[in-house]
């Protein structure tokens, strides 16, 4: 079985925003109280882990006689800010992540709730969702009948959008044994990536760097506005729907381009790469944050593998750059400024092309061994 989630645009009455902000705050009210008593737990029992192990977790419901309030909201939205809280501890636990961190009305602004008895149900241009009823809903596609809905997650914008994603379960189809059309796709700081094809680049129209005279100038304005006047939300606004914008024309570029990828090829071929380490080291901050590979990535991941195709990663050790693709032979250095690949043998192609070829020629190798 495989999940997949579809994101649909609301449009709640007056009424049903005012209850949303109420369950965004008791999600929010409930989650912190619950982190502050845990806090106080662990602090305790911290030199002791089979105590602390022992102890219980708290519940919405221990919050509820003492703040009535809370009974207005949906139960199973608070319910899942305790999962969503015991997961963050057993993350902690296991050394992967910090101490879990108090949530404040400037984090996102969401909650989860889940099916029970019907209680979330499509019907023409709505959606049933517990305590808020009918809710206005634009269904840009439709959700295929094999799919089961399982949970739903309402969040707002900081451009007061409202939006609703809903997961669904449905059975994976089997893995495609034969493989005929393989790609290798090489990391490109200008275009997103080079394939290993015809050296074909993505082409990427850097958003982000587009806007960037445009954003400074705006944010310039709210610096130089009084925090909390309406002039200084005005202008908040402003600068947010710019962010929305450049966020919404980056994801589509990059839906549009992993599904090309996608319903042409069997297998993509990419590099496992650290991202955040290369732009902290290579001091390429914000051209990495704005190609955004990690995201083109988990689009390409699961869109092959709805269709039972494949995406291999090899190692980021792997040198893709420094090896000939014609002879095989690895250079002892290549400097970033050299976008020209040489070889002994006489092999002579661009850069990013070369070390693409020769992520394709791991990936089959590594196909080959499974």
């Amino acid at each position: 079985m495989a999940n997949k989630a579809y994101k649909f645009r609301l449009y709640p009455t007056e009424e049903q925003e005012q209850l949303l902000a109420k369950t965004f705050g008791c999600v929010r009210f409930v989650y912190n109280k619950m982190l502050t008593e845990q806090q106080e737990t662990y602090e305790k029992y911290k030199d002791d882990k089979e105590t602390l192990k022992k102890q219980k977790f708290p519940t919405p419901a221990k919050y509820k006689k003492e703040f009535a309030w809370l009974k207005e909201v949906d139960s199973l939205a608070l319910a899942n800010a305790q999962l969503n809280l015991q997961k963050a501890y057993k993350n902690f636990f296991s050394g992967r992540v910090e101490f879990p961190k108090f949530k404040n009305r400037k984090a996102r602004q969401s909650y989860t709730t889940n099916v029970v008895n019907g209680n979330i149900m499509l019907l023409d241009g709505y959606i049933k969702l517990p305590k808020l009823k009918l809710v206005k809903m634009k269904q840009h596609r439709e959700i295929p009948s094999h799919h089961i809905i399982k949970s739903c997650t309402v969040s707002r914008t900081k451009t007061g959008k409202y939006y609703v994603s809903i997961l669904t379960e449905y059975e994976r189809q089997p893995v495609q044994k034969q493989v005929q059309a393989v790609v290798g796709l090489d990391f490109s700081m200008n275009g997103l990536f080079v394939d290993s094809e015809k050296g074909k680049k993505a082409n990427y129209p850097r958003f982000y760097r587009q806007a960037l005279e445009k954003l400074a100038k705006e944010q310039r304005i709210l610096s130089r506005r009084k925090k909390g006047s309406t002039r200084w939300h005005k202008q908040r606004l402003k600068v947010a729907k710019l962010h929305e914008r450049i966020a919404n024309q980056r994801k589509d570029f990059l839906h549009k381009e992993s599904h090309k990828l996608a319903k042409r090829y069997d297998c993509v071929v990419i590099e496992d790469l650290n991202m955040k380490g290369m732009s902290q080291a290579l001091h390429f901050g914000k051209s990495v944050a704005d190609n955004a590979w990690g995201m083109f990535t988990t689009f390409l991941g699961y869109k092959l593998e709805e269709q039972g195709k494949q995406l291999i990663k090899i190692d980021k050790w792997f040198p893709s750059s420094k090896t000939c693709s014609c002879c095989g032979q690895v250079k002892e250095s290549l400097s970033l400024s050299e976008r020209t690949f040489r070889c002994d043998c006489g092999f002579v192609a661009d850069r990013d092309w070369n070390a693409s070829i020769n992520i394709k020629n791991e990936g089959l190798r590594l196909l080959a061994l499974t």
